[in-house]
C-alpha cells in the first residue's frame, strides 16, 4: 500500500513544477505528516525530492529527475480511453487505473504540455443519465465489466417475466444508454445458438465467471459494437410501434412533431406524407405504440393536431377539447 503510494507521490511531483504538503496530501488521502514521512523516505531511497520551505514553498524534485515508472499496463491504456467519462468508470470499478494512467501520462509529458487533462476535462464533460431520474449502479456491473475486458465466459441468471432463466453468455460489450447498462453478448453453452443479444443488467440476479483460464472464449473480432447497438435499438424502438393513427397537423405542429413522438416515425411519416391542404396542414399516418400512448404524446401539440383515426381517439381529444374549453372560460 505504502509503495504505491510512494510512487504516485513520484509522479504527482514528476507532472507539475511543484506540489505544496496541503495538495499532496489531498491527491494522495493521507495527512500532511504522512506527506512529511514519504518526502523523507523517498529521498533516503535516492529520488531527489526537494522541500522549499515557507509559506510559498512546497516539494519538488530536482535536476529534472525522471522515473522510469511510467509505462502503460493493459488495463489503464484501456481505461485511459473512457477517462472522459469518470461516472462510467466509477461503476465499473475502473477509477483507480484511469487515475493512474492519467498521471503516467502527465509525468511523460512535456512541461509546456502537462495542463492538457486538466485543459480537456474542463472543456468536456458527459453526463449520461437522463434528467429527472436518479442513476442506480447494478451491484453485478463490475463482475461483468472484467468478463467484458477478459474475454471471459460467464453462467448469468436473470429476470425474465415472473421467473428467472440460466444463460452461459460470452460478453462481447457494454453500452450505457440514458443511465442503464446493457451487455451485448453472445449466447454459448449447449443451449446456445451462437446468436448476439441485449441484457439488462439490473436484471441479473447471479453472474459466476468460472475458471480464469477455463472460461475464456476467442472473440470474433469482426464484431462492431457501435454497429450492432445501433441496428438493435432500432429494431427496439420499431417493435414497440404496434399501432398507427392518421392524424392532420398544422406548419408549426409539422416543426414540433419529432419531438412529441418517435423521431424516425415522425419523419417518415411526413416523408411519405401527401401536400399540404389550402390551410398549410399536412395529413399523414403516425405509427405509434398504442392508443393511450398516441393520446399522451399528441396532447403536447394542443391545437397544433387533429386526430381524424381511430374514432375512439378522435373522440377521446374531442372530449379533452370540450374540457378545456370549460376550464378557460370567461
Amino acid at each position: 500500500m505504502r509503495a504505491a503510494r510512494l510512487i504516485k507521490m513520484v509522479l504527482l511531483l514528476q507532472s507539475r513544477p511543484s506540489m505544496t504538503a496541503a495538495e499532496l496530501a489531498r491527491e494522495l488521502e493521507v495527512s500532511e505528516r504522512t506527506v512529511t514521512r514519504d518526502a523523507q523516505a523517498l529521498s533516503e531511497a535516492g529520488v531527489p525530492v526537494y522541500a522549499d520551505r515557507g509559506r510559498a514553498g512546497g516539494y519538488r524534485l530536482i535536476g529534472g529527475y525522471r522515473t522510469r515508472l511510467t509505462g502503460l499496463g493493459r488495463s489503464e491504456a484501456e481505461a485511459l480511453f473512457l477517462s472522459g467519462v469518470p461516472g462510467a468508470l466509477r461503476e465499473m470499478g475502473l477509477e483507480d487505473a484511469a487515475s493512474a494512467a492519467r498521471l503516467k501520462v502527465s509525468a511523460a509529458l512535456m512541461p509546456s504540455l502537462r495542463d492538457a487533462s486538466r485543459s480537456a476535462a474542463q472543456r468536456f464533460h458527459l453526463d449520461a443519465p437522463s434528467w429527472f431520474k436518479e442513476p442506480k449502479t447494478p451491484a453485478l456491473l463490475p463482475a461483468v465489466a472484467d468478463a467484458v475486458w477478459d474475454d471471459r465466459r460467464v453462467v448469468a441468471r436473470y429476470r425474465r417475466g415472473e421467473g428467472e432463466v440460466e444463460r452461459e453468455l460470452e460478453p462481447y460489450g457494454l453500452v450505457l444508454k440514458a443511465g442503464v447498462w446493457y451487455l451485448c453478448a453472445r449466447v454459448a453453452g449447449d443451449g446456445g445458438d451462437g446468436s448476439y443479444r441485449v441484457y439488462r443488467i439490473d436484471r441479473f440476479t447471479a453472474v459466476d465467471p468460472g475458471d480464469e483460464r477455463s472460461a475464456r472464449f476467442e472473440r470474433d473480432e469482426e464484431f462492431d459494437l457501435p454497429g450492432f447497438w445501433d441496428e438493435r435499438a432500432e429494431q427496439f424502438a420499431r417493435s414497440l410501434l404496434r399501432a398507427e393513427v392518421v392524424v392532420r397537423v398544422s406548419p408549426d405542429g409539422v416543426r414540433r412533431l419529432p419531438y412529441a413522438v418517435d423521431p424516425h416515425s415522425a419523419r417518415e411519416a411526413l416523408r411519405a406524407a401527401g401536400a399540404p391542404d389550402g390551410d398549410g396542414w399536412v395529413t399523414l399516418t403516425l405509427p405509434v405504440e398504442s392508443e393511450e400512448v398516441a393520446h399522451t404524446q399528441l396532447s403536447g401539440l394542443g391545437p397544433e393536431v387533429e386526430v381524424l383515426a381511430p374514432e375512439d381517439l378522435r373522440e377521446r381529444f374531442a372530449r379533452d377539447a370540450i374540457r378545456l374549453a370549460a376550464l378557460y372560460a370567461p
